[in-house]
């Protein structure tokens, strides 16, 4: 198991802190490549089992395998478990498989968003970058003492902790929250 240190990386004049946890797996490093598609580096990691278990009840492990590229905003289970208490079973009950879909697209941005091209992007739009998921929905990426943050349109907001987990379809950005459409 690798250390816990912080390291950071400067970006279009902001530092975005990176975390090189086992945040996806031991062989996982902010930034670093990967052989593996998206669906199979959230299923290496022991801090995204929920995830998983959701992509798997909502049917979405084919297209999550699948060329791409896509950004994947990644709630842990730590994030997960912030929900109120009883949704995420509901949510992964059959008969909610479209609402559950919807959720989880919405983490989902079209293309490979780098958190370099993310600062760019919001530097550019005077602090804020506003991110078209696949679902349909918006999210609003800003900084906050060199973190990315963003907000959803229900008012919720998820910070990324580890960014740039790159994949061979795209690239997992992990989140402290569930972003969910308004």
């Amino acid at each position: 198991m690798p250390s816990h240190r912080l390291v950071y990386l400067t970006l279009a004049a902001a530092s975005i802190p990176l975390v090189t946890t086992a945040a996806l797996s031991h062989n996982h490093k902010a930034g670093a490549k990967s052989a593996g598609n998206i669906v199979a580096g959230v299923s290496a990691s022991k801090d995204h089992k929920t995830l998983v278990a959701a992509v798997k009840a909502a049917g979405l492990v084919d297209t999550l395998a699948s060329g791409g590229p896509f950004t994947v905003f990644a709630p842990t289970d730590a994030a997960f478990g912030k929900l109120p208490a009883g949704t995420l079973d509901t949510l992964l009950k059959p008969e909610n498989k479209g609402t559950l879909t919807s959720i989880l697209t919405y983490h989902v941005v079209s293309g490979k968003v780098s958190a370099k091209s993310l600062v760019e992007q919001i530097n550019a739009g005077g602090g804020q970058a506003v991110l078209t998921t696949v679902q349909g929905g918006k999210l609003t990426a800003t900084l906050d003492s060199g973190k990315v943050v963003l907000r959803d349109q229900s008012g919720g907001t998820a910070t990324v902790t580890t960014a740039d987990l790159m994949q061979s379809n795209g690239v997992i950005h992990v989140t402290d929250s569930v972003s969910l459409p308004g």
